[in-house]
C-alpha cells in the first residue's frame, strides 16, 4: 500500500490530506472521496478506512476540512456545512485530474457530519457514482432537539445573537467546548461517548485535534438539512449505514431519511453506538462500504 501527502486549492485556501494509492491497478482506477465529522482529524481513523479501499483497488483521497487538522481556512475551528460540502467538490475536483484516477468513477464517504455532506454531494454533484453515508446527520434542526433540553434552547438563541452581533463590532467569534465530561455542561456534542471517543482518540492518535469549536458552528448545525436532498440521489447508488444504538445522530431519524430516498439503496444497521463504527465495530462498518465501492465503481 502507497499512500502520500497531498494538497490542492479550494478556491484560494490549501487542503491537506493523504492520497492512497490502488493496489493492483494497471491503469487509471476508481477514487473514493473522504473527509472526517464534526470537528474530527483525518487522523482519527480515517486512515484504516483509506487502506482498506486502497487494498480494494480503490484510490482514496482523505482530506482535513477547512479551519482543522493539516488544512488552512480562517476561522479556525469552524463548521460551515455548506463549504465543507463545497470542499468535498473541490477534491473531486482534484482527485479526478490525477492521472492515475478514472474521472468517471468518483464515490464520496462520509461519516457523522460528513454523512450529510455525502448525501448532499450525491444530490448535487453527478460526478459521484455512488455515495457511503456512515452514521450520518440527516437534520440539524431535529438533531439538535433530540440533544438539547427544550428549556435551554432558549438560552442558545440568545448567545447565537450576541455571538453575532459581538463579530459584527469586530470582536473574536465566541467558542464552545466539542466535547465535556459532564454531559449537562455546555458544550456542541454533548453525549458520554462523544466524551470518551474524542478525549481517548485525541490521546492515541490526534494531538492535533482541539477541544473547540465557534459558537456559530453550533448555530450553522440548527440549520443544515441534509434529508432535504436524500430524495435526489436517485440514480446514484446510495448506502446508508446506520448504527442500532446511536444516541448522537439518532437511529430513528436515520432510518426515517432512508425511507424518503430512492433506488438504488441499501440500509446495514451495524452493532453499537455512534462511534463504534471506527473502532470495536470497524469489522462491520467498513467492509460493506468497501463492497459497495467495488460494486459500483469498478468495472
Amino acid at each position: 500500500m502507497s499512500r502520500r501527502d497531498v494538497e490542492f486549492d479550494a478556491e484560494g485556501t490549501t487542503l491537506r490530506g493523504w492520497f492512497y494509492d490502488a493496489e493492483g491497478a494497471s491503469g487509471p482506477a476508481p477514487v473514493v472521496v473522504m473527509a472526517h465529522g464534526f470537528s474530527a482529524v483525518k487522523e482519527m481513523y480515517l486512515d484504516r478506512y483509506g487502506e482498506a479501499f486502497s487494498r480494494a483497488g480503490l484510490h482514496a483521497l482523505v482530506f482535513d476540512n477547512r479551519g482543522f487538522g493539516a488544512s488552512d481556512g480562517e476561522p479556525r475551528q469552524e463548521i460551515d456545512p455548506v463549504a465543507q460540502v463545497r470542499d468535498y467538490r473541490h477534491a473531486i475536483t482534484y482527485a479526478s485530474n490525477l492521472p492515475e484516477v478514472d474521472r468517471t468513477r468518483v464515490g464520496v464517504w462520509g461519516s457523522s457530519y460528513s454523512g450529510g455532506h455525502a448525501l448532499v454531494l450525491g444530490a448535487i454533484d453527478r460526478r459521484v457514482r455512488a455515495v457511503v453515508a456512515q452514521v450520518p446527520l440527516v437534520s440539524g434542526y431535529e438533531n439538535i432537539r433530540s440533544l438539547v433540553r427544550s428549556d435551554f434552547i432558549g438560552g442558545f438563541r440568545e448567545q447565537f445573537d450576541a455571538d453575532r452581533e459581538a463579530r459584527g463590532r469586530g470582536e473574536a467569534p465566541a467558542m464552545v467546548p466539542v466535547v465535556d465530561k459532564d454531559p449537562l455542561a455546555p458544550s456542541a456534542l454533548p453525549t458520554p461517548d462523544s466524551y470518551q471517543w474524542f478525549t481517548e482518540t485525541h490521546e492515541l492518535r490526534a494531538p492535533s485535534w482541539r477541544n473547540e469549536v465557534t459558537l456559530r458552528t453550533v448555530e450553522m448545525l440548527s440549520e443544515y438539512e441534509p434529508r432535504a436532498y436524500i430524495h435526489r440521489i436517485s440514480p446514484t447508488p446510495l448506502l446508508m449505514l446506520v448504527a442500532e444504538n446511536d444516541v448522537l445522530t439518532p437511529t430513528e431519524l436515520a432510518v426515517a431519511a432512508y425511507v424518503d430516498a430512492r433506488e438504488p439503496k441499501k440500509l446495514v444497521i451495524l452493532p453499537g453506538g455512534h462511534f463504534d463504527a471506527y473502532v470495536d465495530g470497524y469489522d462491520h462498518s467498513m467492509p460493506p462500504a468497501r463492497d459497495w465501492f467495488v460494486e459500483h465503481l469498478r468495472p
